[in-house]
């Protein structure tokens, strides 16, 4: 196939395009590049199949030639970033979707969103399935990125039942691994880059709420598998194994062998106490489930970061 992939210079985009190079597709990847970087597609220029082109999808997302697929990852994900980027995140969940539908559209592509768990707020129904509403709060500070992704899923679902275009969607939940930044704001980078320094470990809380991770490896054939289907979803994808934030601050300590202390502080405004995915049904219709454990996962991205501690420029520290 030849896929475009928007936002394929972050994080879960730079591996999902390698992934599709690796197996033989030719890749177009978009990227505005205002939290992807330049050096996590880098070694993906060596494949002669591998097209990148500097692109807002808010504002366009053509490519030229046929499309076979468009994989919708273009978003500001972290905290930091789509606070710091508040309309602009609102833009790529909105206008960004619908110029990325209309390029799946006009080639009579598959069409792949990536959507989040953030749709779901901060649940009051444990874990969370897909046939749950959420508890967003649409004017919080986080609602930029929520009501966002809520809008792409309701956009595409639209373009669906009104064009028949082939859409899937999959909810993100936490995932981590290689080529995180060290200061995105994401729990397992933080983490890591602080007792890599030496610097405390600041926990938001008491410590008790609960993610579920699941590592980029298992992130990427999910994505794959709902790309690769005729699926429409939405389906879950993530680790369904819970932590809370504070034993997740004693496994990075563990493993990195640090002695920094743990700090706390006040939990921000509408970050959810509870979060694990139901993947009941993205079991049964694709056979995914996740497969690295994440105390593996974990030794894994703390052995990447530890390479790289000596190549981080002042603004990544």
């Amino acid at each position: 196939m030849r896929v475009a992939v928007t936002g394929g210079g972050g994080f879960l985009g730079s591996h999902l395009c390698e992934a599709l190079l690796r197996r033989g597709d030719a890749v177009v990847c978009l990227d505005n590049l205002s939290t992807g970087r330049p050096e996590n597609i880098a070694h993906l220029r060596k494949y002669p199949e591998f097209e990148f082109i500097h692109a807002d999808v808010s504002v366009t997302a053509e490519v030229p030639g046929p499309v076979d697929a468009v994989a919708h990852l273009a978003s500001p994900a972290s905290p930091p970033d789509y606070l710091r980027l508040p309309l602009q995140t609102l833009a790529v969940g909105s206008r960004g979707t619908e110029n990325a539908l209309e390029l799946a559209r006009l080639n009579n592509a598959r069409f792949l969103l990536a959507s989040t768990s953030e749709v779901y707020g901060d649940p009051l129904v444990h874990p969370q399935d897909e046939d749950y509403w959420g508890n967003v709060n649409p004017v919080g500070p986080r609602s930029v990125y929520d009501e966002a992704k809520r809008y792409a899923e309701a956009v595409s679902l639209a373009y669906r039942r009104s064009l028949g275009v082939d859409v899937g969607i999959i909810r993100i939940f936490n995932t981590y691994g290689p080529r995180m930044r060290r200061l995105d704001g994401r729990v397992v980078s933080s983490f890591i880059a602080q007792a890599l320094d030496g610097d405390p470990l600041t926990i938001y809380g008491d410590g008790k709420q609960t993610r579920s991770f699941c590592y980029v490896s298992d992130l990427i054939r999910g994505l794959i598998a709902m790309l690769d289907s005729s699926e429409t979803g939405p389906f879950n994808l993530g680790n369904p194994e819970e932590w809370t934030v504070s034993d997740l601050a004693e496994l990075v300590l563990d493993i990195t062998g640090s002695d920094s202390e743990i700090q706390y502080h006040p939990l921000p405004v509408d970050d959810p106490v509870r979060r694990r995915p139901d993947i009941t049904r993205v079991g049964e219709h694709l056979g995914w489930h996740p497969e690295v454990p994440v105390e593996d996962g974990v030794r894994r991205t703390v052995e990447w970061f530890s390479v790289r501690a000596c190549e981080a420029t002042t603004e990544e520290r």
